[in-house]
C-alpha cells in the first residue's frame, strides 16, 4: 500500500512514506519525530507506527533520522529537526503534498523536538506555516521534578522519576551525579523559581489528577549545579519556558497524556498556557495508559 523510500533533506536523513493509491488532490503530510531521550530510537524502531500513519490518515509521512547524543552533541538534533521540516515544507509538491496542510507529530522528546520546531518557525513568513502539532507525552520542562505527575508514577515502569533526569544528562553529555540534586531542585534559584511559577506550578493542576500529592519542601539552592546545567533554561530543552511573544505564533495543537507517566503534567502545563495565549487545543488523556 505505500511506497517507501530513505532520502536526505538538508543532509539529515528521513525515510518517507508515500500511500500507492492515486489521490483526486494533493494529500497531506506528516513529520514525525521519534522518541527515544535523544540517546535511542531510531527510523527502524519508528517503522510500524509511520506505515500506519500513512494508511489510515492517507497521508505522505516523513520520519526524521536525527542523530543522536552523545556522539552528536546537542543541539544537533533539533537543528536536524529544524532543517528536515523546512525542507518538506519547502518541496511538499514535489511528493504530492498540499504544503499548507503539513503537521508536526513527535512522542516523548520527539514531541519536545516537535514544540521546538514549531516555536521556531512560528512567526517565519517566508515557507508555508506548519497546519498542526501532534504532542505524545511529551518532555517539556526541566525545573520541577516535583510535580504531582513526578510523585505519583516516581516508580512507574520504563520511564521513572530518576531514569527521567537521568537519561536528560546523558543527552547534555553532564556528569550524571548531578541527578540527585536536580529532582530535588537544588539547580534552580530563587528568582528563576518566582518568575516561572506562573506557568510551571502544581496549583495548575486539575484536583483530579492531585490526589495524594504532596508539596515537597522548599530545595537549598547550590550555584555550582546551576552552573553546570545552564542548558535546562533554554527553550530547547523547556519549551515551557518559551516567552508569550512565541506561543502566540503557534499552530492548532493535540495534545496526548497518559495517567500512568511521569511527564503527564508537562502536557497538562503547556495545554494552559497555548489555551491562555488563545491557541486552539485537542486534549487525549489516556487513564490507563503509561510512557
Amino acid at each position: 500500500q505505500l511506497f517507501i523510500k530513505d532520502l536526505h533533506f538538508g543532509g539529515v536523513p528521513v525515510r518517507i512514506y508515500l500511500p500507492r493509491e492515486p489521490s483526486a488532490g494533493k494529500r497531506r503530510g506528516v513529520v514525525f519525530i521519534h522518541g527515544g531521550c535523544g540517546i535511542f530510537g531510531s527510523i527502524r524502531s519508528y517503522e510500524r507506527v509511520c506505515r500506519y500513519i500513512a494508511r489510515k490518515s492517507d497521508s505522505v509521512v516523513v520520519s526524521v533520522g536525527y542523530h543522536l547524543a552523545p556522539e552528536q552533541r546537542y543541539p544537533a538534533q533539533t537543528l536536524e529537526c529544524l532543517t528536515a521540516t523546512m525542507h518538506f515544507l519547502k518541496t511538499a509538491e514535489t511528493y504530492g503534498v498540499d504544503p499548507a496542510r503539513i503537521i508536526v507529530c513527535g512522542d516523548s522528546v520527539g514531541g519536545t523536538f516537535t514544540t521546538s520546531v514549531c516555536q521556531e518557525l512560528g512567526q517565519r513568513t517566508d515557507i508555508p506555516k506548519i497546519r498542526a502539532q501532534v504532542l505524545i507525552y511529551p518532555f517539556l520542562q526541566a525545573l520541577n521534578f516535583n510535580l504531582p505527575s513526578h510523585q505519583k508514577n516516581a516508580a512507574v515502569a520504563f520511564l521513572t522519576r530518576e531514569r527521567t533526569v537521568y537519561f536528560i544528562l546523558k543527552y547534555l553529555n553532564k556528569d550524571c551525579s548531578l541527578k540527585e540534586p536536580i529532582l530535588a531542585g537544588s539547580h534552580v534559584p530563587e528568582n528563576i523559581n518566582l518568575k516561572y511559577r506562573k506557568w510551571i506550578n502544581p496549583d495548575l493542576i486539575p484536583d483530579a489528577l492531585k490526589l495524594g500529592y504532596k508539596p515537597p519542601l522548599p530545595a537549598l539552592f547550590l550555584p555550582q549545579v546551576h552552573e553546570e546545567v545552564q542548558e535546562l533554561f533554554e527553550p530547547w530543552i523547556s519549551p515551557l519556558l518559551a516567552e508569550d511573544a512565541v506561543i502566540c505564533g503557534l499552530p492548532d495543537t493535540c495534545i496526548i497524556t497518559c495517567e500512568h507517566d511521569v511527564l503527564r503534567d508537562d502536557g497538562l502545563l503547556y495545554k494552559k498556557r497555548l489555551e491562555d495565549n488563545n491557541i486552539s487545543v485537542t486534549w487525549h488523556h489516556v487513564e490507563k495508559g503509561f510512557h
